[in-house]
């Protein structure tokens, strides 16, 4: 069961351990948002991955909504 939780983002139980995926392939959102930390560009990672650019802002819009609903305890 394809269930998508974000724009351009799914999760699938039987793909790459239900891990949150660019929807339509098995590309995992953490592999692009730590290519892009790594220093490749938007246009290096649409090349390396088949992706599109729409897909790629996609998971780093995914990973800042992400960020912006965590909850710190600060002690």
């Amino acid at each position: 069961m394809n269930q998508q939780i974000f724009e351009h983002i799914t999760i699938q139980p039987d793909v790459r351990f239900g891990k949150p995926v660019i929807a339509g392939t098995r590309v995992p959102v953490d592999l692009v948002v730590g290519k892009v930390a790594g220093g490749m560009t938007i246009e290096e990672i649409m090349q390396e991955y088949g992706l599109t650019r729409e897909q790629v802002q996609a998971t780093l819009k995914y990973a800042a909504h992400l960020v912006a609903e965590e909850e710190l305890a600060l002690a």
